[in-house]
């Protein structure tokens, strides 16, 4: 066994301790947006109906904002991912709801991208989400994180005019050769 795979170990522990507090926190901020959320379909992007099912885009939730809301790691007590909280994001999930910052409102490929995590959180379900999303940070980073890479690399296919398909499908595909934490 190695050091780094010991860290993440003791670190996915941790974390999964603190599940129902980061669970309580995205409850409250989503509950404190809950009036400003618009359904993905009534921004009426040209594409995105021709990757995700109508039914979906209806029921995928957009909050524009000013400021991200991140949640308080350290303060949850996971130091271990304080890293993430000085992110600059212009986007970030939460169940079946997506921040946006203000600049990002036309940005359809943005849309795009939020709308594979949002995606992946109903494959995966909420602990597990959280728990593979923090075992990629903690063992990749940010950048290769393989949610986020998964969420780029089909956000790339979506920029160059891929071929539109059944995105949830193919997630959910994506989402079976991800290793799942322990």
């Amino acid at each position: 066994m190695t050091l780094r795979y010991f860290l993440v170990s003791m670190s996915l522990q941790n974390i999964q301790e603190k599940l129902p507090q980061l669970r309580e926190w995205i409850e409250r901020t989503l509950a404190r947006h809950r009036t400003e959320a618009r359904s993905v379909a009534s921004q009426r992007f040209p594409r995105l109906k021709d990757y995700f099912p109508s039914v979906f885009l209806e029921t995928a939730y957009v909050v524009i904002v000013p400021r991200i809301p991140i949640p308080p790691l350290r303060e949850i007590g996971l130091p271990e991912l304080a890293e993430f909280e000085k992110g600059d994001y212009a986007g970030i999930t939460y169940r079946n709801t997506y921040f946006v910052r203000e600049n990002g409102l036309y940005d359809e490929s943005l849309h795009f991208h939020e709308l594979v995590h949002i995606v992946q959180w109903l494959y995966l379900g909420v602990d597990g989400f959280l728990t593979t999303y923090a075992a990629g940070f903690l063992e990749h980073g940010y950048e290769n994180n393989p949610l986020e890479a998964m969420a780029r690399e089909l956000q790339n296919y979506f920029d160059q005019g891929g071929q539109p398909t059944d995105m949830k499908s193919l997630i959910r595909r994506n989402l079976a050769k991800i290793p799942k934490p322990v």
